[in-house]
C-alpha cells in the first residue's frame, strides 16, 4: 500500500472532543497542503471499492452530480447522519445523483468498511480511500464532510450535511439543509449560493507508518508458509509459488495489495459476528509484519538459518488417500476463451446399500480450469436440495467432518450415485479436464447424522440499476440442533449475505456475516461443535442483498431486471446450514472398507 512520507507537519496531539471523538490534531489536518478551490476541475479519483478493485468516478456511470461523503468506522458522527444520507439518496436518485460513502479511517479495512454499510443500511456505494489521497485531492479534512461533484467534474459544494449534528449533540432540526440545497441548485443549473460551509466531525488521520520490518528468515517465511503456502505451491490453482524467499520477494507488492485489501488468504467473514474453526485470515499482527515486510523491500535476513518449506503433502488428496475414488469417465473439453455454460455429470458408480461418509473430497485433475464445482447424490427420486453433498472452489477445504470430533458423517442412501454440477473458466488456451472425488470412511462409531437445510427463495426479481436489492428467507427449526457451518451461494450480483437467529423469547444474534462476498471464492464457515447450540422454535433467517448496478465490475447488464436462474448471468440465493440433531447418538459401527453399517444401537 502506498504511504504518503509526508501529509502533514509534525506534532501530533490526541484530544477528546466533547468527549465523543477521540482525534488526532495537528498544526495543519492531513489534507490541508493540498486544498482545492470550489470551482476547479477535480483531477483523476481513485479509490477500491468493497471487492478490492481499483476504480475511479468513471466506473459510476453517466451522472448529474457525485456526492462523496467522507466516513470512518469509529466516528459517531458518521453513524448519526447516515439516515440522513439515505433520505438524501432516496430522494435524489432518479433524478441522476450518484451518492458513495468513502471511507478514510487509518485503521479501517475493506471489510470493516463493508461491515458499517450492512449495520447502518447503506443502500449505495462504499469504496476506500486508504492513502486519503482523494480527500487531499479535494480539501477533505474531517469526517461526515461531503463534497459535490457535477457531471463536467467541476467541484461544486463543500462541506456539511446539514447543521443538526454536532459534537456530543444534536438540535432537534437542521435550520439549514447545505447538501439538500447545493443539489436542488445544481440540478436547477443555478451556481451553488453557498458553496462552502464549516463542518464538524473527527479530523482525519494520516495512515500509520510501516512498523518495524521482519526479515524473511526470522519470522515472514514461517507466516507465508503457515498461511499461504498450502495453496501457493506447483501444480497447484494458485498463480504463483510461495515456496521459497525468491518467490515471496519477487511478488512482493502483490502481497501487499491483496493483504491490505483482504483478498488473500480467501476469507470473507466479518470477525465481529462468530469464531469459526477454518478461519483462514490474518491477524492484525501479521498483516502488519507482512505490510512492513514490504515497505522495507523484502529483506531477506540470514536465509541459512530461516526455516525450511513445507513438504510437498504425502498424498495428493487433502483428506489423505482414500478408501475409495470414483473418476469421470471421460474428460471435459473448455475452450478457449468465452462463456462456458454449467456442464452436469453422473459419477460411474451406484451405492446398492446404505453408505455412510466422513469426509468428501473433489479434485479437478486440472484445477486451473475449474471455477468451482457443486456434488449432490442422484437417487431414483431424483436430485434436489436435500441432497446437496459439498462443493468444491480453488482456496477451498474439502468437507471432512472428522475435523468436528464428534462423530458425524454423511449417509447415502442405497440406489444412489454422485452427480457434478461444474463451472468451467476459461485460461486463453484450450483445456481438458477429468474430475475424480475421493471418499473417506469413518473408523469411529457414528453417532450423528450431518444433516442441512437450504435457504432458497425464489419469487423476486433484482430490478435494473439497484445497487442494494434485499432477499430474505427464514426456517424455523423443528429439532433441537447443533449448528456446524454455513455456506453461501450467489452469482456475481451477490454483494453480502447475513444469517440471523431468533431464539424464542430472546433478541437475534448474528450467525454469520459476509460483507463482502466474492463469486470467486464461496468459502464454508464452520463453528466447533457445541458453540451454537440452537433449540427447537429458533428462527434462521438469511439476508441477502444484490448489486445490479453499473458499478458492479462483474454486472452482465444493470439495465436487465435479474430473478433466478442456475446460469451465471442470472441470479441465485442458496444460503445452506449445516447441522447435527444434539440428542442423536446412533453408535453405528461402519466398515471402514466400503462405508456400509455392520452394527447399530441408535438412541435418542
Amino acid at each position: 500500500m502506498a504511504v504518503p512520507t509526508k501529509i502533514c507537519k509534525t506534532g501530533l496531539l490526541a484530544v477528546l472532543l466533547a468527549g465523543v471523538c477521540h482525534l488526532v490534531v495537528a498544526d495543519e489536518p492531513p489534507t490541508a497542503v493540498h486544498r482545492m478551490a470550489i470551482g476547479q476541475s477535480v483531477p483523476q479519483l481513485k479509490f477500491t471499492d468493497i471487492r478490492g478493485l481499483q476504480r475511479t468516478p468513471a466506473d459510476f456511470g453517466q451522472y448529474r452530480a457525485l456526492v462523496l461523503t467522507f466516513t470512518s468506522t469509529t466516528c459517531p458522527l458518521v453513524r448519526r447522519s447516515m439516515p440522513r444520507l439515505t433520505q438524501l439518496y432516496q430522494q435524489y436518485r432518479d433524478e441522476g445523483v450518484v451518492f458513495a460513502s468513502v471511507n478514510v479511517g487509518a485503521a479501517d479495512t475493506i471489510r470493516e468498511m463493508a461491515v458499517q454499510a450492512l449495520e447502518l443500511n447503506v443502500p449505495f456505494y462504499c469504496v476506500r480511500d486508504a492513502d486519503l489521497s482523494v480527500a487531499m485531492a479535494l480539501g477533505i479534512t474531517r469526517t461526515p464532510q461531503v463534497c459535490v461533484i457535477d457531471g463536467d467534474g467541476v467541484l461544486r459544494y463543500r462541506g456539511r450535511i446539514d447543521d443538526q449534528q454536532r459534537p456530543g449533540g444534536a438540535r432537534p432540526a437542521a435550520t439549514r439543509d447545505d447538501l439538500e440545497l447545493a443539489l436542488q441548485q445544481l440540478l436547477q443549473g443555478q451556481p451553488v449560493a453557498v458553496p462552502e460551509t464549516p463542518v464538524d466531525g473527527c479530523l482525519l488521520s494520516a495512515p500509520p507508518g510501516p512498523g518495524p520490518a521482519v526479515t524473511w528468515a526470522d519470522g515472514i517465511a514461517s507466516l507465508v508458509y503457515q498461511k499461504c503456502a498450502g495453496c501457493h505451491r506447483p501444480q497447484s490453482s494458485a498463480p504463483f509459488s510461495l515456496l521459497s524467499y525468491d518467490d515471496a520477494v519477487a511478488n512482493r507488492q502483490m502481497i501487499a495489495e491483496v493483504v491490505s485489501n483482504e483478498t488473500m488468504p480467501p476469507w470473507y467473514a466479518a470477525g465481529s459476528h462468530g469464531q469459526f474453526q477454518n478461519d483462514s485470515s490474518l491477524t492484525d499482527e501479521q498483516r502488519r509484519a507482512l505490510l512492513a515486510w514490504v515497505a522495507a523491500g523484502g529483506p531477506a535476513g540470514n536465509l541459512s538459518q530461516a526455516p525450511e518449506p513445507p513438504p510437498a503433502p504425502d498424498s495428493e488428496w487433502r483428506i489423505g488417500q482414500p478408501d475409495m475414488v470414483i473418476s469421470m469417465l471421460g474428460q471435459h473439453s473448455i475452450p478457449e476463451t468465452g462463456f462456458v455454460p454449467y456442464r452436469y455429470t453422473v459419477l460411474p458408480w451406484v451405492f446398492l446399500q446404505e453408505t455412510w461418509v466422513e469426509a468428501f473430497e473433489i479434485r479437478p485433475l486440472n484445477p486451473g480450469v475449474v471455477h468451482h464445482c457443486n456434488m449432490a447424490y442422484v437417487s431414483s427420486d431424483g436430485v434436489g436440495e436435500e441432497t446437496f453433498i459439498t462443493g468444491y472452489v480453488p482456496g477451498g477445504q474439502p468437507m471432512d467432518l472428522g475435523r468436528f470430533g464428534n462423530g458425524a458423517a454423511f449417509r447415502i442412501p442405497a440406489g444412489s450415485a454422485l452427480g457434478l454440477q461444474i463451472h468451467y473458466t476459461t485460461t486463453g488456451r484450450r483445456e481438458q479436464c477429468r474430475i475424480q472425488v475421493g471418499l473417506r470412511f469413518p473408523r469411529t462409531a457414528v453417532r450423528k447424522q450431518l444433516r442441512h437445510f437450504l435457504l432458497d427463495p425464489r419469487r423476486w426479481k433484482i430490478p435494473p440499476f439497484e445497487p442494494a436489492y434485499e432477499v430474505q428467507a427464514a426456517r424455523r427449526l423443528d429439532r433441537d440442533i447443533d449448528l456446524l457451518g454455513m455456506f453461501t451461494h450467489m452469482h456475481v450480483r451477490g454483494r453480502d449475505m447475513t444469517f440471523v437467529a431468533t431464539l424464542p423469547g430472546q433478541p437475534a444474534v448474528t450467525l454469520l456475516q459476509i460483507p463482502n462476498y466474492n463469486f470467486e471464492w464461496q468459502l464454508g464457515y464452520e463453528l466447533r461443535p457445541g458453540t451454537r447450540l440452537l433449540p427447537s422454535g429458533t428462527e434462521i433467517r438469511a439476508i441477502a442483498h444484490f448489486d445490479n448496478s453499473v458499478f458492479n465490475p462483474f454486472n452482465p447488464d444493470p439495465a436487465k431486471a435479474v430473478g433466478y436462474g442456475l446460469q451465471t448471468v442470472d441470479e441465485m440465493f442458496n444460503g445452506f446450514v449445516f447441522f447435527v440433531d444434539q440428542h442423536e447418538d446412533l453408535q453405528l459401527q461402519i466398515d471402514p472398507r466400503n462405508g456400509q453399517v455392520q452394527s447399530a444401537a441408535a438412541t435418542r
